[in-house]
C-alpha cells in the first residue's frame, strides 16, 4: 500500500481539504483529492493547490458551504473558501466534441467517477487520493506510469490532445519538470498535431511555455520545445538562434542556441522570482543572428540594440503587458554593459546600477557568464562597487531643473537638456556638492561657449 508522506498529510492545507471532502462525504457526495496535487504528492513533493473532484453538483455544493462562488457554471467549477484557503472543487463530468480544439461543445454531469477520469489529459494526472481512508484509486494505470517516469495520455493520444492542443506543451512541461519520458504513441501524437497549436490563444501558449521556463531544466525544455516544432511554429525568433556560431574565445559552449539554454539553466540555479527576466535571459542574444558577421572574428556588433526591438515586436505577440516588455526590453538592450563597468565614470555606473529591477540585470550577467566563459569578475567588480557606495544615495535628486535655467534668463530650448545632464552628471560624481555650484557651473558653461547664440537671454 502506497502511504501519503506525513509531512503533507500533517500540513494545514491537506487537513483543510480532508476537512471539506468529509462534509462532502457525509452528505452523501464521492469525493477525492484528485489531479496535480496527488501526483506530486505521490513524488513527495508537497502541492500548492489542491483540487477536489465530486459527485455534487454546484448547487449541492453551494448548500453545504458557507462562502462559495460558482466560476465555470458550463463546466461545474465551485470556489469554496474554508479556513481562509481557497479550493476548486469540479462536479463529475463528461466532455465531448471538442470542435475547435479547445473547449468542450458538450458538457453534462455524471455520478461516475471513471467518466470523469477518462476525460484528463495524462494518466500521471488521473490519480485520486481518498484523504479520509488515504486510499489511492487508479482507475488509469496512472501509477504503473509514474513508476515509470512516462508521460502517457488517458486512453488515444490523439483524442486527448485534440480536445485541447495545449496539452502538447503541457507533456513537454511535465515531462521536462519530473525528468520523465514520453510514451511513443503520445509522441507520434504530438508531432502529428502540433500545428494545431495556432489554434490556441496566445496568451495560454506563453503562460505554459512560460512555466517550462520558470521550471527545472529550461534549458531542457527550450530544446524539447524545439524538437516538437513548437519554436519554429510560435516563436520563430528563437528557432534562428540554431546554428548561429560565436567567438570560441568568449562561448566555448556553442552556437547561440546552446549558450541561450545554457543561461537558462544557470539561472534557475539563482531562484529568478519573475518572468521578466527569465524573458530576458531567453532573449538577451535574439538580435545576433541578424547582426553575425565573419571578418577578422565572429562579431555580433550592436547585436543587443537589435534584440531589444525583436524582444519588442516578440513579447507584443505573446500579450506581455507594456511594463512587463519594457523590463524585458531592458534586460536585453543592458546587458553588454558590464562589459564597461571597470571604465565606467561615478555618473555612468550611478545611472546603471539605478535601472529598475537592477538585480535582475545582475542575475541575467551572472547566468550569461555561468552559461559561457565562466568569469565572474565583472560581477565581482560591480558588487564591490556597489557595497562602497551603499551609504550614498545611487540616484539623488537633481539640484538644478530647467525652471532655474529660465529664472536666471536662459530662454528653452535644445541646449537645457545638455546643461542639465552635464551638471547632474557632475553632482553624480561628487564634483558639485550643492546648488550654490551647480548655478555657477551653468554662468561658467554660459560664459566659456562661443555659440553664444543657444543661450539667447530673457528680459529679466
Amino acid at each position: 500500500m502506497i502511504k501519503i508522506p506525513r509531512n503533507i498529510k500533517n500540513s494545514k492545507k491537506y487537513q483543510i481539504t480532508k476537512k471539506i471532502i468529509s462534509v462532502l462525504v457525509s452528505a452523501g457526495y464521492e469525493s477525492y483529492i484528485v489531479g496535480g496535487a496527488v501526483r506530486n504528492i505521490l513524488l513527495n513533493l508537497t502541492p500548492n493547490e489542491y483540487d477536489i473532484s465530486t459527485s455534487a453538483t454546484p448547487d449541492e455544493i453551494n448548500d453545504l458551504f458557507n462562502i462559495t462562488k460558482l466560476v465555470g457554471q458550463s463546466f461545474g467549477v465551485t470556489i469554496v473558501v474554508e479556513d481562509g484557503e481557497t479550493f476548486e472543487i469540479a462536479t463529475f463530468r463528461e466532455e465531448s466534441d471538442y470542435l475547435d480544439g479547445r473547449h468542450p461543445d458538450n458538457v453534462q454531469y455524471t455520478k461516475d467517477v471513471k467518466k470523469d477520469i477518462n476525460r484528463r489529459d495524462f494518466t500521471v494526472n488521473g490519480l485520486l487520493i481518498n484523504p479520509i481512508s488515504d486510499e489511492i484509486i487508479d482507475l488509469c494505470n496512472g501509477l504503473k506510469d509514474l513508476k515509470n517516469k512516462q508521460i502517457k495520455t488517458i486512453g488515444d493520444p490523439n483524442d486527448r490532445l485534440s480536445e485541447d492542443y495545449l496539452r502538447i506543451i503541457r507533456a513537454i512541461r511535465f515531462a521536462n519538470e519530473y525528468d520523465f519520458s514520453i510514451d511513443d504513441e503520445t509522441i507520434n501524437a504530438m508531432n502529428n498535431n502540433v500545428s494545431f497549436l495556432n489554434k490556441i490563444s496566445i496568451e495560454r501558449v506563453r503562460d505554459e511555455i512560460s512555466k517550462i521556463l520558470l521550471g527545472n531544466n529550461p534549458g531542457k525544455g527550450l530544446k524539447s520545445l524545439d524538437k516538437f516544432g513548437v519554436l519554429d511554429l510560435l516563436l520563430p525568433e528563437v528557432s534562428e538562434m540554431k546554428d548561429v556560431k560565436q567567438p570560441p574565445d568568449f562561448h566555448p559552449e556553442g552556437d547561440v542556441f546552446v549558450h541561450t539554454c545554457l543561461v537558462l539553466d544557470k539561472l534557475s540555479e539563482l531562484r529568478p522570482n519573475n518572468i521578466e527576466v527569465v524573458y530576458g535571459a531567453l532573449l538577451h542574444d535574439i538580435g545576433k543572428p541578424k547582426t553575425f558577421t565573419n571578418t577578422d572574428r565572429i562579431r555580433f556588433n550592436r547585436h543587443e540594440y537589435v534584440g531589444a526591438e525583436i524582444s519588442d515586436v516578440l513579447c507584443k505577440r505573446l500579450k506581455f503587458s507594456k511594463k512587463q516588455i519594457d523590463s524585458i526590453k531592458s534586460l536585453v538592450k543592458e546587458h553588454m554593459k558590464f562589459g564597461n563597468v571597470k571604465e565606467m565614470k561615478l555618473s555612468t555606473f550611478k545611472k546603471f546600477i539605478s535601472l529598475n529591477n537592477f538585480s535582475d540585470h545582475l542575475k541575467l550577467h551572472e547566468a550569461d557568464c555561468k552559461g559561457s566563459h565562466g568569469d565572474l569578475s565583472l560581477l565581482n567588480f560591480t558588487n564591490d562597487k556597489i557595497k562602497s557606495l551603499e551609504n550614498e544615495p545611487r540616484i539623488p535628486n537633481p539640484l538644478i531643473n530647467g525652471d532655474d535655467l529660465i529664472k536666471i534668463g536662459l530662454s528653452p530650448g535644445p541646449v537645457f537638456k545638455k546643461i542639465l545632464s552635464y551638471i547632474f552628471d557632475e553632482q553624480l560624481e561628487g564634483n558639485i556638492k550643492n546648488r550654490e555650484q551647480a548655478l555657477k557651473e551653468v554662468e561658467k558653461i554660459i560664459k566659456n561657449d562661443k555659440n553664444k547664440e543657444n543661450y539667447s537671454r530673457t528680459t529679466r
